[in-house]
């Protein structure tokens, strides 16, 4: 049920991207708790998942996969529709694809994502209940706010632009923190490769 709810997501998300680019600025508005709901579908299949007894190493890497896919294709198509900068996008690529490869590596050791972090700081960055949701509010938010910003400038509302200029912050923010929670993947899963090494 849980993998279900996971992979339901993906149609949603291309029903989701067909309102960003062929809405009017009413269905752009309603777009809105459509996408709220895309994102409140990572918390529900996380709590069936432990609810049911649903958990496994394929099932967290699922979710992490598409996690990973909708973030990277809202940041790309927002830039296509021209209300963030393209580097946005493209340091959401590269600290995706980067983060991922290493933890492939330890995936196939058995070690599920979370678990291949070990020191405090790390495990706080990566994986703590504090940093996990002030991430995924505040990238729920930047979403959102583009969401507005496309309905507002669609239909030339008024302070559009305070409203764009606030979400470019929003955005930057959003990434400043994916980045910080993906390094220590980086610098600690470099034991994966010395321990190939030293065989």
């Amino acid at each position: 049920m849980a993998n279900l709810i996971t992979l339901l997501r993906f149609p949603l998300l291309f029903m989701y991207i067909a309102i960003l680019y062929f809405g009017n600025q009413t269905v752009l508005y309603w777009g809105i708790p459509f996408l709220i709901v895309i994102f409140l579908m990572d918390y529900v299949d996380g709590f069936i998942a432990r609810r049911f007894g649903e958990v496994s190493l394929f099932g967290s890497t699922f979710d992490i996969v598409t996690d990973r896919t909708l973030e990277i294709v809202l940041w790309v198509v927002f830039s296509d529709l021209g209300l963030i900068p393209i580097i946005i996008p493209i340091i959401a690529i590269v600290r995706g694809t980067t983060v991922d490869g290493i933890r492939a590596v330890g995936m196939s050791k058995g070690l599920a994502a979370f678990d291949q972090v070990r020191t405090p700081i790390s495990r706080f960055l990566v994986s703590s209940r504090l940093m996990r949701e002030l991430y995924g509010i505040t990238k729920t938010l930047a979403f959102v706010l583009l969401n507005i910003t496309l309905a507002m400038k669609s239909g030339q509302a008024p302070h559009s632009l305070q409203v764009h200029q606030a979400t470019l912050w929003i955005s930057w923010l959003a990434i400043i923190l994916n980045v910080t929670r993906g390094l220590p993947v980086l610098f600690e899963g470099g034991k994966f490769f010395r321990k190939q090494t030293a065989r």
